[in-house]
């Protein structure tokens, strides 16, 4: 062994220009120092070598291979113990046992690169390091450093043998690929450095690893010893950068890798692992490294091979390792070690050197005052809402948009959009799916071979293909199928359709794509993930942005550091309460609301959906359609939404029209509707009646003239199947007189004016349908649709839904006694509107809470939606205003607006700015400008019978919204 001198090795430890500052040197260094020396002063020279020892074990082990451990412990004093496979728990357990048998406290080590779940059941996987090479923000691979540091030590683990620093040049790469930051030196140090120091302020001691770097093989070194053949100029200035930098930082621990690398080893075939030129000279010396270093595992065929009953563990510790991880034969190895120290192979001042590292270490995680671990919520504890926040941020920023032509994404103008999905892989591609499909109607199509499927993909105009592979580890299988390669090129240069490929796998899948010339959308979301499913999803429809930047160099025509800009389009996205503000444990106020709602029989079921700042964050189903029902209420349901189709369906047309100069507040009754000039409604104008300040009835009853003596549809007006003349359907086999048309609007033109105070009214209603109908030439259902619902991507928003909609998705309202005789379900259930054909200015809209939410998330975004602006933000701000605040009339335009009194149609804990409406089925909806809040609320609280009032009595929709404002956080 070369002989080093202790003064020239204090001399370079302290004084090297590369010297780093010991990083194993606790706050507390004195205590620290006293420590160290008086544990080293009291152990014998077989407890000394016994420290050297890291030992493999599994909580899945049967009882002899735990035994065994233990008696290694007991009997050889080993100082730690590096764990694999199992459960928390059961480690949990097992480490407690452990260190109550040992006579110093062990240092306890894992491979947990990505998180626990590298190695144990039951807990959090975070993402693989490839992908957080991928995000710009390191500040956000800190974060997910630090919170897997702080499971470790929840765990009872000093040492995670992370981050992996190696740099991936080759895509061949057997063994690292996922595991590493990428290809760009830079940017594996920046990110090492930050994942590094995220996982040390967790008290966690970090391990670059593998030293001096295994990013460019195709060898696996866990089955033979792969050859490193480049120049020491080329090592230095690519695979040792990162370690400088880390070094540089503080880095507590190197493993060196089992690699034959000839620049820096002299001898043939021997490992770095056992090189004292590259630990000792090159690491310790040129680099100037003071902390621990550590074999990687001597169980491996890089290395095993080398000799037999100890002789690679004394080769290791000559090299200058310190740590002999997973050695193959203890007693045998530390025997050996025994023998050389006697012979003065190994001096005391060597053994001490790396024994008082061990002990400085163990004394910096605390092992001096060693405390078993807690198991009591341990499985809680590691598997915290914390875990989901920082997953969800790291996996939004790293997914990467490499093609983006024609600016295709984020997809605009859904109205014009028919979209395909075609899956490619062998994982699962639900969630993704799932996820497009709240955006825009996306239809997943299979053929059995590719003349089928491209003969079926004519229909669409716009085809997402997803490669989606498992995300059980980095080394899984990512690459397409040669079917899939050729089916992707058949379809691609098929051209009746935009296309966009997404990848769920390493991006080195992309490199076996022959060309990407016609595919004109190229997303890489690097694991196959639920979450990275959906956000893809939501970068896909503009909901959030596109920030990724690749890691690593995957086709000519996309080199490592391609990106693509995609700006958000002010779509709803989806997440988790915190992530903007709310508290979850503060929603689940909401469950039991509910809950109390479906107990008392108020309703049902229901569905309610809560955004905030543009994410929704609670969008859940509560209850069966009818109380008799086997099926649940999912989100997909369709609901009556009552006279919430007053602010989302006409008072939007109206607001577009006002914009145009088609209407004007000030306009009048007769303005709009020149019959109406010698009536006693003449005067009032539009700004009063949608203000529900114009003297108009509540409501007319206008089916009850209607019925005969025995109050059912009368023959004089209703026919049971469309005839001449009787063509306006108002439910199954009841078809009113198109002459009522006009006898509505007559009706409405004999009414006199009421005294003059706040009345709600739904008249006002029947005369803007008619003025908008009139002026447009169209009817108002369509009008809507094609205004609003369409290109906003309310696909389950629709007048008549039984057109477009199985009628067992939609919820029934009544079991209707006093006019049709039947149960309405998929047709309106007011009466007026059911008159008009379900088409109704007050009344007459179907949908889903989520859509609901899309178009008040709209007016909340100022009239801009998905890119498009469809009203003027002036617009919604002279609609949203309360013009007869001092006449007690707390409306503003068509909108509901908080109560001036202490009653009244909100919680009282909303702004002044916000509005909203309600609806006789059982409907609400409420949006929050200064909070960033909307609130939507549908349920058939008329079903069986609409004489159920208990939802309005208990205010439960209001108690509701209390919870939401007292579930924010910030």
């Amino acid at each position: 062994m070369r002989s080093y001198s202790i003064f020239l090795f204090l001399f370079f430890t302290v004084f090297c220009a590369n010297a780093q500052l010991n990083p194993l040197v606790a706050k507390d260094s004195v205590g620290q120092q006293k420590w160290v020396d008086s544990k080293y002063e009291a152990m014998s020279l077989d407890e000394k070598f016994g420290q050297l020892f890291m030992v493999s074990v599994a909580s899945s082990q049967d009882k002899a291979s735990i035994a065994k451990v233990k008696s290694l412990i007991k009997e050889h004093h080993i100082g730690g113990v590096i764990f694999s496979t199992g459960g928390p728990v059961r480690q949990a357990k097992l480490t407690n046992s452990f260190q109550a048998a040992s006579k110093i406290p062990l240092m306890v080590g894992m491979d947990a690169e990505w998180g626990l779940a590298m190695r144990l059941d039951s807990t959090y996987a975070f993402p693989w390091n490839m992908t957080l090479g991928a995000i710009k923000d390191n500040s956000i691979v800190a974060k997910v450093g630090r919170q897997i540091g702080m499971h470790a030590k929840r765990l009872g683990v000093h040492i995670n043998f992370a981050p992996d620093i190696d740099i991936n040049t080759n895509p061949l790469n057997p063994i690292i690929g996922n595991r590493s930051f990428g290809e760009d030196r830079d940017n594996v140090a920046r990110k090492g450095i930050a994942f590094m120091q995220g996982m040390e302020s967790a008290g966690v001691l970090s391990s670059g690893k593998h030293f001096p770097g295994h990013g460019d093989t195709a060898t696996d070194s866990h089955k033979a010893l792969p050859l490193i053949p480049f120049s020491k100029e080329r090592l230095d200035s690519l695979e040792l950068y990162p370690y400088k930098k880390l070094i540089k930082a503080g880095l507590s621990s190197v493993m060196v890798a089992h690699l034959n690398v000839p620049s820096l080893e002299i001898k043939e075939d021997l490992p770095s692992s056992l090189s004292e030129q590259i630990i000792s000279g090159i690491l310790k010396e040129q680099l100037g490294f003071n902390g621990l270093v550590f074999t990687d595992a001597l169980n491996m065929k890089g290395v095993s091979t080398q000799g037999k009953d100890g002789d690679v563990e004394l080769a290791a510790f000559l090299a200058g390792n310190d740590i002999l991880l997973m050695p193959t034969e203890v007693a045998k190895a530390k025997k050996k070690l025994l023998e050389a120290y006697d012979t003065g192979r190994i001096t005391e001042e060597r053994l001490s050197s790396s024994v008082k590292k061990i002990l400085m270490a163990k004394y910096k995680v605390g092992l001096n005052s060693y405390k078993p671990i807690a198991i009591d919520y341990l499985y809680e504890d590691l598997n915290d809402l914390e875990n989901d926040l920082i997953y969800e941020e790291a996996i939004e920023n790293a997914i990467t948009v490499v093609k983006n032509n024609f600016y295709l994404l984020g997809i605009k103008k859904l109205e014009n959009k028919k979209i395909a999905y075609v899956k490619f892989g062998d994982a699962d591609s639900q969630p993704f799916i799932d996820e497009l499909n709240k955006y825009a109607k996306v239809t997943q199509v299979n053929g059995k071979d590719i003349t089928t499927l491209k003969e079926k993909l004519k229909e669409f105009n716009l085809v997402i293909i997803g490669l989606h592979k498992s995300n059980e580890s980095p080394w899984k299988s990512y690459k397409f199928s040669t079917k899939e390669l050729d089916w992707l090129q058949e379809i691609a240069n098929q051209r009746t359709s935009n296309l966009v490929l997404a990848v769920f796998a390493k991006p080195y899948a992309l490199m076996d794509v022959s060309s990407f010339n016609s595919i004109d959308g190229v997303v890489v979301a690097y694991q196959n993930s639920v979450l990275a499913q959906q956000k893809t999803a939501q970068l896909i429809f503009g909901a959030i942005e596109g920030k990724g930047v690749l890691p690593v160099s995957v086709h000519d025509r996309f080199p490592v550091n391609t990106t693509v800009k995609v700006s958000s389009l002010k779509r709803l996205g989806y997440s988790i309460p915190e992530r903007v503000g709310l508290s979850s444990k503060g929603l689940a106020e909401v469950d039991k609301l509910m809950k109390n709602g479906l107990d008392s029989l108020m309703f049902p079921g229901a569905q309610v959906v809560i955004a905030r700042k543009g994410k929704v964050v609670y969008n859940k189903g509560f209850g069966k359609p009818t109380y008799t029902s086997d099926k649940k209420i999912t989100t997909d349901y369709i609901y009556d939404l009552a006279s919430l189709t007053k602010i989302l369906a006409t008072l939007p047309v109206l607001m577009k029209m006002e914009e145009s100069g088609k209407i004007a507040l000030n306009d009048t009754f007769q303005d709009l509707i020149p019959e109406y000039s010698e009536s006693a409604l003449k005067n009032v104008t539009v700004l009063k009646a949608l203000s529900h300040y114009g003297r108009l009835p509540a409501w007319i009853a206008f089916y009850v003239s209607t019925l005969d003596e025995k109050r059912k549809p009368s023959s004089e007006f209703y026919r049971h199947k469309p005839t001449e003349g009787f063509s306006i359907k108002v439910t199954d086999n009841l078809y009113l007189t198109d002459a009522y048309k006009d006898s509505i609007y007559n009706r409405i033109g004999r009414q006199d004016l009421k005294s003059n105070r706040y009345r709600y009214s739904d008249v006002a209603y029947y005369v803007m349908k008619k003025y908008i109908e009139d002026t447009y030439k169209t009817p108002l259902d369509k009008l809507a649709d094609d205004f609003l619902y369409k290109p906003l991507g309310a696909i389950h928003t629709s007048y008549n839904p039984l057109g477009k909609f199985p009628k067992n998705k939609i919820v029934p309202t009544e079991e209707d006694k006093y006019y049709r005789y039947q149960t309405v379900q998929g047709y309106v259930h007011d009466m007026g509107a059911a008159m008009q054909g379900g088409v109704g200015g007050h009344a007459g809209l179907f949908s889903n809470a989520n859509d609901v939410a899309k178009i008040m998330q709209m007016y909340l975004q100022g009239g801009e939606y998905g890119g498009t602006r469809f009203l003027d933000s002036r617009t919604i701000k002279k609609f949203n205003t309360c013009y007869f605040c001092d006449k007690n009339v707390r409306r503003g335009v068509g909108f509901d607006k908080p109560q001036l009194k202490e009653s009244g149609p909100t919680c009282g804990c909303v702004s002044r700015k916000s509005f909203g409406h309600s609806g006789f089925t059982g409907t609400y909806t409420w949006a929050d400008p200064e909070e960033e809040i909307v609130y939507v609320f549908l349920s058939n609280r008329t079903y069986p019978t609409s004489s159920n009032t208990l939802l309005v009595k208990s205010a439960l929709r209001t108690r509701i919204q209390q919870a939401i404002y007292d579930a924010i956080i910030n």
